[in-house]
């Protein structure tokens, strides 16, 4: 194997004393603000984007469903996943301390992530809950401004 080896002594002991100033509340709000960006990129996969965290396309509506929204009673088209918008406006930010969880409190959340047997029917899974390599840049983003924000 060909390769190069770079061995480095570094002193952190400066950012580790600015570290240890920061208060468990100043770190509660970084996590925070980490769930409510992922509670908008959440929501952003569902309303645009229609793909899985790890840039798959959502299965299409079966063809069945996709004729029964012709029907002329049908007011409003809809978008997979959006229908009334309830999955959509349920999604949240349930952050506590230092964990960030955001997710659906609808039953049938789970079964739109994860797909299954539902109302006799097989409903493909459609995941919209999770975090996209372009998620995870965001957050990253996200922590490093606010941590250069407080400790400054």
């Amino acid at each position: 194997m060909a390769g190069v080896t770079f061995d480095a002594e570094l002193d952190l002991s400066a950012a580790q004393a600015k570290l240890a100033r920061l208060s468990t509340s100043d770190l509660d709000m970084v996590t925070y603000e980490i769930g409510s960006l992922i509670e908008d990129q959440t929501k952003r996969r569902i309303n645009d984007e229609k793909t899985a965290p790890d840039g798959t396309p959502w299965a299409p509506w079966s063809d069945a469903y996709a004729e029964s929204l012709k029907r002329p009673n049908r007011i409003n088209p809809r978008s997979l996943l959006v229908g009334e918008g309830d999955l959509m406006g349920s999604i949240q930010n349930y952050t506590t301390g230092e964990t960030a969880r955001v997710g659906t409190n609808l039953i049938y959340g789970a079964i739109h992530q994860f797909g299954g047997e539902a109302v006799g029917k097989n409903i493909p899974a459609r995941p919209y809950l999770g975090i996209s390599d372009e998620n995870a840049a965001e957050i990253t983003d996200l922590v490093t401004d606010r941590l250069e924000d407080l400790l400054q």
